[in-house]
């Protein structure tokens, strides 16, 4: 498994090395661009997908190309903690808030070269007439979002099944992708499911409102360079107890690490608690 060498620790594309001709900004910054590109990469990866050769290490050079792609249209990245992606030797629940489409394009890119790795997905996704064989081949826990109860049962069933051989799994706990972290819509699931099947959590605290909702298509929506990227990777750590305290740990981890990105404000934080 290819592993990118500035995944070892932390990246950071600094303004100076992000700085681009007239022709560069003129034609990589430009959404119409960048949206046509995009849709190449997914049409090619459905492609094969459909041919069945869309295992861990096309998933992760997918997501790369993708990453690649959002610095040319000026997204600028700071990612922090990415030690902590492997520290531990076994799976675990990576824990994070869910912003946009981004992390759900870039997190592969990360976490795969180093471990086996696949998402807790809306049924909605693995239907997607785009998405659907893509996500399908990396075998997602696949929830409805309309019955708790049932999701609960799926989570833990597959979810477990999947931690037991060996592969990790990514949650996002809110029930949709929101710029405003609600605590209160922070559910503990991720949390149960390590519990049940005795493995560490990971949280991630993210910011990517670089990348827009789109009115028709909520995957193409607009680019907004002047908002940086964050992705930070907290130390694994096991669950005890009834887990409401650790899911505590990850909300605080997140609202921090928010902060002090500028994404949300002391008042705000002082509301939520």
């Amino acid at each position: 498994m290819k592993k990118f060498g500035f995944f070892d620790t932390s990246y950071y594309n600094s303004p100076e090395k992000r700085k681009k001709s007239f022709f560069d900004r003129l034609i990589h910054c430009n959404r119409l661009y960048f949206t046509l590109k995009y849709a190449v990469i997914v049409l090619r990866t459905r492609r094969q997908a459909i041919k069945g050769i869309y295992d861990r290490k096309a998933w992760a050079d997918s997501s790369f190309y993708i990453f690649r792609f959002i610095e040319k249209a000026g997204g600028l990245f700071k990612i922090s903690g990415m030690e902590n992606i492997s520290r531990d030797p076994g799976p675990v629940v990576f824990i994070a808030n869910h912003m946009s489409t981004l992390e759900t394009m870039i997190l592969p890119g990360i976490i795969a070269p180093h471990r086996e790795v696949t998402f807790v997905v809306k049924e909605s996704l693995v239907k997607h007439p785009l998405f659907g064989h893509v996500m399908r081949s990396r075998d997602p826990v696949v929830v409805g979002r309309t019955d708790p109860r049932k999701d609960f049962e799926i989570v833990m069933t597959k979810g477990l099944d999947l931690l037991s051989k060996g592969i990790s799994v990514i949650i996002f706990p809110q029930s949709t992708r929101s710029i405003v972290f609600k605590p209160e819509e922070f559910n503990s699931l991720g949390v149960k499911l390590a519990k049940k099947a005795g493995v560490n959590v990971v949280p991630i605290a993210l910011k990517t409102d670089f990348w827009g909702q789109g009115k028709i298509i909520k995957e193409l929506g607009p680019l907004d360079s002047s908002k940086h990227i964050h992705f930070r990777f907290g130390e694994p750590f096991p669950v005890s107890g009834t887990g409401k305290a650790d899911n505590q740990k990850i909300i605080d981890f997140i609202e921090d690490s928010l902060r002090e990105w500028g994404a949300i404000s002391n008042e705000q934080l002082a509301m939520s608690n």
